[in-house]
């Protein structure tokens, strides 16, 4: 229940904001541009709308369960369901954030290879940010909630950098604008929900938030703070490649980045990718939390113990992916996965919710 954790453990309404942005806010600002449009072309912008209206549609579903219940998922899922289908769903959520925090570890080192460093050694890279997380976050949730903040002011220079193409922009690259069929955007947009699938960690921290009721609005301005840099990042990557071109490129961010000119720096790609351990960071802080919290609820172990142990697991899977076809597919894989969660998982709560309620009422 939310009352029995102690205040000193919580943060307040308005830091919801940084949770909500850190976990929406990483690898896929990198290389969004070229996946959405395969399906939507340069209407895809479009598609980037209809993803955000989703999200804080699913937002709104969130709260509607958490106020009403007051306690995180995992408690709920016992109350409604029982000891056996609770833990079932249970499981199935834990495996969500196990694959987040993997997915995002992986295609960040995959970047890395790539552009910087293409002999480095994957486990060593890995262990060294997992011993990272795993201090964070044994340090609690607010020392997780103090980095998502940070996560988000210390990159926030980056967002100047969409500023540079534009001197080569060619704006008729929008232009015609709605030449694509519904089904299209569609696509685009579940695609481009790959980028926001976090938000379900709400589901967890949700007990850990003073007056969660009053964090609602943080939350959905959170939302639209994401949907609009995802906007202003497609456009402006629009504007600056041919669209052929365009979905040809792996990593387009970083190829607007490469462009930058500066009399300190020569490859300011660079300076981005580093930039970009501090953004991924929290998004793996708060996922990994997530996972070891639920372990505890669930299982009642130590949370310690089931951190160590999710952090191991990622370890371990890492060297698995081994090519970009195998980071491709464990993208897909979790985007497919975070789908299931947000569209059909979360308003499959929502309803039973609903409907306990008023069996109870009665």
């Amino acid at each position: 229940m939310t009352q029995s954790i102690p205040d000193r453990y919580k943060v307040s309404p308005g830091l919801v904001f940084f949770l909500v942005t850190a976990i929406q806010l990483g690898v896929g600002v990198l290389s969004f541009q070229s996946v959405i449009v395969l399906y939507a072309g340069y209407d895809s912008w479009i598609s980037i709308i209809l993803a955000g209206i989703g999200i804080q549609l699913l937002v709104w579903l969130i709260y509607k369960i958490m106020n009403k219940e007051k306690k995180d998922i995992f408690d709920i899922h016992r109350s409604l369901f029982g000891k056996w289908a609770g833990t079932f769903f249970g499981i199935f959520l834990l495996v969500y954030f196990l694959l987040l925090t993997v997915s995002v570890l992986r295609i960040y080192i995959e970047v890395i290879q790539v552009w910087m460093f293409p002999q480095i050694n994957i486990v060593f890279v890995s262990l060294v940010y997992l011993i990272l997380v795993f201090y964070i976050v044994n340090g609690g949730f607010r020392t997780v909630a103090g980095i998502c903040f940070l996560g988000f002011v210390i990159p926030l220079y980056l967002v100047f950098t969409l500023l540079f193409p534009l001197e080569f922009a060619h704006f008729e690259n929008l232009l015609p604008v709605f030449n694509h069929t519904g089904p299209e955007y569609f696509q685009s947009a579940k695609i481009m929900t790959f980028s926001f699938i976090g938000i379900s960690t709400i589901l967890v921290y949700y007990p850990y938030i003073k007056h969660p009721e009053r964090s609602q609005k943080w939350a959905h301005a959170g939302v639209l703070y994401m949907t609009f840099i995802y906007l202003a990042t497609a456009i402006v990557t629009f504007v600056f490649y041919n669209e052929e071109h365009l979905k040809t490129v792996i990593w387009p961010t970083l190829g607007l980045w490469k462009i930058i000119e500066m009399p300190f720096v020569e490859r300011f790609e660079y300076i981005g990718i580093s930039s970009w351990a501090l953004v991924i960071l929290p998004n793996m802080c708060l996922s990994a939390w997530a996972f070891s919290k639920g372990a505890k609820k669930m299982f009642g172990i130590r949370q310690r113990k089931a951190l160590v142990l999710v952090l191991l697991i990622t370890l371990f899977m890492i060297p698995f992916f081994k090519t970009n076809d195998d980071v491709t597919n464990l993208e897909m894989f979790v985007c497919n996965y975070g789908l299931i969660v947000l569209y059909i998982y979360i308003p499959f709560i929502f309803v039973v919710t609903k409907i306990v309620q008023k069996v109870r009422k009665r």
